[in-house]
Formats: C-alpha cells, structure tokens, sequence
C-alpha cells in the first residue's frame, strides 16, 4: 500500500472507494459489513477523528442530527458518520449521542481503509485517525465535498445545507 501522503485527497466527480466498512450490532452478534461503492442514492457521508471525542460529540455530530429534516427534504437519502474507531465503539456512540435514533448510521472505518483511500488519513505512532470532513455523493459519485482544512466547521452541516 502506498504512503498516506502519496494518495490524492478526494475531490468533487471522484467514486467512492470500494471499501467495506462495519456497522456494529451488539445484540444480534457480529458487526455487518457495509460496502461503500454499493450504496445508491444521494448520500451525505461524514468523518471524524473518533467518536466521543469533545469536537466531533459536541458540533461535528449535533450539527447532523439537528439537520437530519433538512437534508431529507434536500433529497439525501443516507447519512452516514465514520471514525476509526470499531464497529462495537460506533454503535456505543451513535446510541448514546442520540444520532442512530435520528436516522443516522454509524459506521466504523477501524483499519482505516477509508480515510486512507479518501487521502484523509492522519497517521501517528499508535494508529491512524481520519481528517475531519463531509461529502455528499450521488450513485457512488462525490458531487460535493468540504474539507476541514481551513475550518472544522466547514465541514458540519450547516455548510452542507447550503451547497445542496
């Protein structure tokens, strides 16, 4: 596999990479493998550094829950939030933060394949976390992407919204 920084950062007109990440379900076992590049539809598609860390628990994820009416009639059909924790950690977040109940899907990226293949890997000495960010892809196409280059709030929902 290539460095990190060898790997373009994702960009408007990109497909999404055929990865295949976790969604956790404790009660019924083992965690579901989701396959990115075969969701369809309009999807909204956000990532953070970890789950309940204080930047992503207090804005990142809120500003989504609190958008979810918004975005739907914005005609996005999925909304996914993605960290590099695992799948078990994800579900613990989505339940406790109130973001499943609002329909959004947690979905853990826990060998970072994701945010490495997006180009938004942030490799350390004890494992890999992902760069802030949201996209929106239509049939496996990122038609619109905000990156946290500049400003992590770039990246929260109310930015979003106002692209759609």
């Amino acid at each position: 596999m290539a460095a990190t920084n060898e790997i373009a950062e994702i960009k408007v007109g990109d497909k999404l990479p055929d990865v295949v990440l976790k969604e956790g379900q404790p009660d019924y076992g083992a965690p579901v493998d989701v396959k990115l590049s075969e969701l369809t539809g309009k999807i909204a598609l956000f990532g953070v550094p970890g789950a309940f860390t204080p930047g992503c628990s207090k804005s990142h994820l809120p500003s989504f829950i609190t958008a979810m009416d918004e975005l739907k009639a914005k005609g996005v059909e999925t909304i996914i939030c993605t960290a590099t924790n695992d799948a078990f950690v994800m579900e613990a977040w989505g339940k406790t933060s109130g973001g499943a109940d609002a329909g959004i899907r947690f979905l853990a990226d826990a060998d970072n394949e994701l945010c490495t293949a997006l180009g938004l890997a942030i490799p350390s000495d004890t494992f890999v976390r992902s760069k802030r960010y949201s996209l929106i892809a239509e049939d496996g196409v990122v038609t619109h992407y905000f990156s946290s280059a500049e400003q992590a709030s770039d990246t929260w929902a109310p930015n979003v919204l106002s692209a759609l």
